[in-house]
């Protein structure tokens, strides 16, 4: 057999093996339904049975969050259908070998009989009514509750979430892969509290099919014992309603602690520490609590007539368990602090030390956020601003300035503001320990807190306490923590000021770090042909329109075919963006060959054409058609915004810059384009013309 074994291993191979042991199993438990067991294979399943049982429950207990044990539905139907096909076969040996006495359908089923309720079918039904009840109406109800609403919590809160990573993602927080795995992650908790939705009704079912096979095995017992086997009615009544109770509470039993390990993974909150974990530390941490409770006790032990021993014994038991807790608080040894020694300060002459230069960025906070930003602390801000200089380095084309920190006292203790140059252009509050649920436009409903604006966007927000995440998510609100809050609004800004951020310095290293590459380019262009200040002019005034410069190949091809003719920074940032065109329209059009725009009206394109060609360089747009312009682009770009569309603006290269430079102040998410920098495979689609009464 040893060697059949081994055999059939080596062919079908270990993986194979276990593949054909799910098949197998159900394949079994079917054939239990339909083929005779004698009692030594009914025992031997039965016990198999409770055995499962208590596997589910404790590994339900020891899972740190539902996910770890994402097969139990699966599991709660092949307990299910292992226990109705054991009662189908017991019911079989009960109706055949019933009348030969309480041993026929084998130990298991007999013990359960006449061990647990003493052998009295009377108490054996009550028994077994009181355990359906228990498990159908209690625990199989709740769990089932839980499971449904549950399911459509996380189906609300998934918008949330996902925003929420693709927040993390455009923050530099996370990359790739863990913004892959943590979508995963949400599309499996949706799938899994789904399956447990509907899994309960397995559970519910069973203790119905339960009370019924029950019902119809003494009909029936009482039916073949009394006409087929000549047994008196009272001995009829006893055998087959003896062995149909042994055979309901061995089937129960298990059923009801499937239900309660059910019950247990559908409630469970938090992911860092297992049930029995967070039943301890958070029901018997509060010596006060325990005290109390023994002197409510005690003072009910007191009472004549009441068990005063029980009630005095268990009062002690709280009251010692709360004075030893109280006196491991008392007696615990503070930890030491070290404090710096007082140096001497010294009256010392001025001097050029002491003339600082400004940082370039920086970013100050109140005393309550320094634990964020504190190296001794690994605190968690560093680590976000870190990643979000990284990727502001592969995304945007180079590397800013590091961010100096430090605390400022004269700053509420939550507030932060971020310096360029020494100026201010952002601040905000953080509250550490709080979370923000950021409203992305539309919510199921209003969250208790502080409210407030989320400060890199200006959406309404609150400020909620950590235990109310799952219920904002399931609202439909984004939510972040403090760190993650000020690191958004900082990578932000950044991007916002990408181009003073890109100084004669930064333009140096750019140019060194790509002269590794394409040596013999670089030098034949700065300085030979074009000076390291125009460069740096055509690079911000792309960075000041939001286009990246990760592609400095062309951007230096292109400026060596035109710096000997042209020295102008616009007219060569014009032949750069041509250059660009398909990145540029890549950024605003990821997918799809068709860009929907807005375009001017002929009318006014040849009026501002005729304003450009009498004004030159100092050309301007008459008052009152700048405000017209400016308030019909404004309702265009919001209708485009309204349809999810980007707002761009189509027109001839000669009005680009005019009207870029123009409209850019009041509107910011405005892109104008030119018909040059879009590639020919691209198809244009006018959605609105601006100035048709113009």
């Amino acid at each position: 057999m040893a060697n059949a074994t081994m055999s059939l291993q080596r062919f079908l191979g270990r993986e194979s093996i276990q593949q054909l042991a799910g098949p197998v199993l159900i394949l079994l438990i079917l054939s239990m339904m339909v083929l005779p067991l004698p009692p030594f294979m009914l025992d031997l399943f039965f016990t198999f049975n409770i055995a499962i049982s208590v596997i589910v429950m404790l590994v339900a207990i020891n899972v740190m969050k539902p996910l770890d044990f994402s097969v139990f539905p699966t599991v709660l139907l092949v307990t299910t259908l292992l226990r109705l096909s054991l009662n189908v076969a017991s019911t079989r040996v009960v109706l055949l070998e019933g009348h030969t006495g309480p041993g026929a359908a084998g130990q298991v089923i007999e013990a359960f009989g006449h061990f647990l309720v003493g052998g009295n079918y009377a108490v054996g039904i009550v028994v077994f009514a009181i355990l359906v009840i228990i498990n159908f109406v209690v625990i199989t109800k709740g769990a089932g509750r839980v499971a449904e609403v549950a399911a459509r919590f996380t189906l609300d809160a998934m918008p949330g979430k996902q925003m929420a990573i693709d927040a993390d993602l455009n923050a530099g927080l996370i990359g790739e892969d863990e913004a892959r795995k943590r979508r995963v992650t949400i599309a499996e908790e949706a799938d899994f509290f789904g399956s447990m939705d509907g899994a309960s009704k397995f559970v519910r079912g069973d203790a119905v099919a339960g009370i019924l096979i029950m019902f119809i095995n003494i009909i029936g017992g009482l039916f073949v014992g009394v006409l087929q086997h000549n047994l008196d009615l009272g001995a009829a009544a006893k055998t087959y309603t003896l062995l149909t109770i042994g055979d309901g509470l061995v089937a129960q039993i298990p059923a009801l602690i499937i239900s309660i390990a059910a019950g247990m993974v559908v409630t469970r909150v938090g992911d860092t520490q297992n049930l029995s974990q967070q039943f301890l530390g958070q029901l018997f941490n509060n010596p006060r609590v325990i005290g109390l409770t023994a002197a409510i006790i005690g003072l009910l032990g007191l009472i004549p007539g009441m068990p005063n021993f029980v009630f005095l014994l268990l009062a002690s038991g709280l009251g010692t368990l709360a004075w030893d807790m109280e006196r491991r608080v008392r007696t615990a040894k503070p930890v030491p602090v070290t404090v710096a020694p007082t140096v001497a300060t010294e009256s010392l002459e001025a001097s050029w030390a002491d003339v600082a230069p400004l940082d370039v960025l920086g970013l100050e906070v109140g005393y309550r956020l320094i634990p964020l930003v504190d190296k001794a602390q690994d605190g968690e801000l560093l680590r976000r601003i870190r990643g979000i200089r990284k990727k502001f380095a592969q995304e945007v084309g180079f590397l800013v300035s590091p961010v100096h920190i430090r605390d400022n006292l004269e700053l509420k203790p939550n507030a932060y503001r971020i310096l360029l140059k020494g100026v201010e252009i952002g601040q905000g509050e953080a509250f550490p320990g709080n979370l923000l649920a950021i409203n992305p436009g539309r919510v199921a409903g209003q969250m208790p807190g502080v409210v407030t604006k989320d400060p890199a966007f200006g959406l309404p927000a609150v400020w909620i306490d950590t235990t109310l995440r799952e219920q904002a998510q399931a609202y439909g609100y984004t939510v972040v923590d403090a760190s993650t809050v000020t690191a958004t609004h900082l990578n932000h800004l950044i991007l916002s000021h990408a181009a003073e951020l890109l100084g004669r310095q930064e333009t140096q290293a750019l140019l060194d770090h790509l002269a590794k590459e394409i040596p013999k380019l670089v030098e034949d262009l700065v300085p030979k042909v074009l000076a390291l200040g125009v460069l740096q002019k055509v690079l911000q005034n792309l960075l000041a329109e939001d286009v990246h410069i990760r592609d400095m190949r062309t951007i230096i091809e292109t400026l060596a075919e035109n710096a000997t003719r042209l020295q102008d920074a616009e007219a060569l940032t014009a032949q750069v963006r041509i250059a660009l065109g398909r990145s540029i329209i890549q950024q605003l059009y990821p997918s799809g060959s068709e860009m929907q725009v807005m375009s001017l009206d002929p009318q006014l394109e040849r009026v501002l054409l005729q304003a450009i060609a009498g004004g030159g360089d100092n050309a301007s747009i008459e008052p009152s058609l700048a405000e017209t312009l400016i308030r019909e682009t404004a309702a265009a770009a919001l209708r485009q915004e309204e349809l999810g569309l980007p707002a761009v603006l189509l027109v001839s290269g000669n009005l680009r810059l005019l009207l870029s430079r123009f409209l850019r102040r009041g509107i910011p998410q405005l892109k104008v384009l030119a018909h040059s920098e879009v590639p020919e495979t691209k198809i244009i689609k006018v959605t609105s013309i601006i100035g048709g009464r113009v």
